[in-house]
């Protein structure tokens, strides 16, 4: 691993050179883009490079006639129909539990009162099962249009914030290396204030496309990743964290997918996985989280035109849209916030299930708690931003309902589900009982759809999945009495305006 790993052959860029004396040297070999200005330039520039023809790219009602079938499916349905379909199965399902679950209600009732078992039964139950039967209907449905494989590939360039990374950035840098990108890119490293030898290893790399820009003091990641914004020549802007490792392809397949979703995408959220693994029983449980929750809401949202988070640790978005936007606001969750203004313009935001990077996970408990609060508390600060988002008439708003709900959710998990099971350790069978042994069938046949899906995308990925029995037990029966506790933790320190931190460690 000391041994760097041979660049990809690309063109030298000069950060003085202008944008036509560019295009000019580079030829026909490279597709740059110069910046456009206006939604009919970006159009235009965008037109050479998408296999898309005679839609408005700016009318969100062409979004689900773009979408094409493709051989692995028996019959087509589009995007409105598969909507509909998970929507009516997952009512059903809703409200035969809510029947399954009406004894249970007024026995709880007479307990705790009415008002607080609805609470706590639609939180620990009802609604989690409406949210589990959508999402494995619409998996079940998904049929992804293939990548397509342009003439040409654009220029990309990349953002990589770095503070106190002396430990990964060189791998990082190498995997950038060993990637097989088509196109030209550049790597812009911004070392936000680093006190210790980030700068210094970023600076004995000798790649023509690496830059480094040094920032006097901590600033924190938007702040750097909106320097390196202004400092990016290209239009495509991807976003990677500093130790983060791109897997073979990771560049080429996030471009792709970008260049083959619905015309009015301007983020496509590449596929995050778990690089330490095999640490501890905290980042085995987190390996089957990635592989499985985070991975399969993602996909499901795309489906229906509305990433909820295209993650600064891997994301692809085009920089006019950025520009338009603002930018990265400074805040903990800066990635979801940003997503969320590109889908309050009525854009579309994209997931490249195949464009896999991997990450080194929190390997503490208190790493790992500390991570989820900075979420939970990045998703408030969403709402507090764009409120209005709630009522954008489009497919992904159910999700943004999601979100909504679930702060309730995790409360009703910590304050009932949990002092539940304890009871009945003791024979008090008021929340959790015999009967919920019943679920256990349901939940092992939902994290079966969601193996599978993400199994396959292994496998034509070169790829296996490591048995880690361990881990997914973990993951299946313990994860949630740690992770729910943790959000609503974040919920709090938010509504209490508590100091925030970035990171995790």
């Amino acid at each position: 691993m000391a041994r760097d790993l041979p660049c990809v052959a690309i063109m030298r860029y000069d950060p003085l050179q202008s944008p036509e004396d560019r295009v000019a040297n580079e030829g026909d070999a490279l597709d740059p883009q110069p910046a456009p200005k206006s939604a009919g330039e970006i159009a235009l520039a965008r037109a050479a490079i998408r296999p898309v023809a005679g839609t408005a790219y700016d009318n969100a009602s062409t979004l689900a006639s773009t979408e094409r079938a493709t051989s692995n499916a028996p019959f087509y349905v589009g995007v409105n129909g598969k909507f509909a379909v998970a929507l009516v199965t997952s009512g059903a399902w809703l409200a035969l539990t809510l029947l399954i679950a009406l004894p249970w209600i007024a026995e709880l009732s007479s307990r705790i009162g009415a008002p607080m078992a609805i609470l706590a039964v639609g939180g620990i139950a009802l609604v989690p099962g409406f949210m589990n039967a959508f999402l494995v209907a619409s998996l079940m449905l998904d049929r992804r249009p293939p990548r397509s494989k342009p003439s040409r590939y654009p220029a990309v360039s990349i953002l990589i914030a770095a503070y106190n990374e002396e430990a990964s950035i060189a791998d990082t840098l190498r995997s950038i290396a060993n990637q097989d990108y088509p196109g030209a890119f550049e790597v812009f490293v911004i070392d936000d204030g680093s006190r210790d030898r980030t700068a210094a290893i970023v600076e004995a790399c000798d790649h023509d496309w690496l830059h480094l820009i040094r920032q006097p003091q901590n600033g924190g990641k938007s702040t750097a990743l909106n320097r390196g914004l202004a400092e990016a020549h290209f239009d495509l802007i991807v976003t990677l964290d500093a130790d983060s490792f791109l897997y073979r392809d990771a560049l080429r397949n996030l471009v792709e997918r970008y260049l083959s979703d619905p015309p009015n995408t301007r983020a496509v959220a590449g596929t995050m996985l778990v690089r330490n693994s095999r640490r501890n029983w905290v980042t085995k449980a987190q390996e089957w989280d990635y592989f499985h929750g985070i991975a399969a809401i993602k996909r499901v949202q795309s489906l229906y035109h509305g990433t909820l988070v295209a993650q600064g640790a891997y994301s692809l978005y085009e920089r006019a849209a950025l520009r338009e936007v603002g930018g990265w606001i400074d805040c903990v969750g800066e990635d979801i916030v940003l997503t969320w203004a590109l889908l309050r313009k009525g854009w579309r935001v994209g997931h490249a299930e195949d464009a896999c990077c991997f990450t080194n996970a929190p390997d503490t408990l208190r790493q790992f708690v500390r991570q989820r609060q900075r979420w939970a508390r990045g998703m408030m600060e969403a709402f507090r931003q764009f409120p209005d988002i709630l009522v954008k008439p489009r497919l992904s708003t159910l999700f943004v309902w999601w979100n909504l709900a679930f702060p309730w959710l995790d409360l009703a998990y910590t304050a009932f589900f949990i002092p539940g099971v304890i009871l009945a350790l003791f024979g008090i069978y008021w929340i959790a009982g015999p009967l919920t042994l019943a679920l256990l069938p349901m939940a092992l046949g939902i994290n079966y759809v969601m193996y599978r899906v993400g199994s396959q995308m292994f496998a034509s990925n070169g790829l296996r999945v490591r048995r880690n029995l361990g881990g997914f037990l973990t993951y299946a029966f313990v994860y949630s009495l740690i992770l729910q506790p943790a959000c609503v933790a974040g919920y709090f320190s938010e509504v209490l305006g508590l100091r925030k931190t970035w990171g995790t460690k």
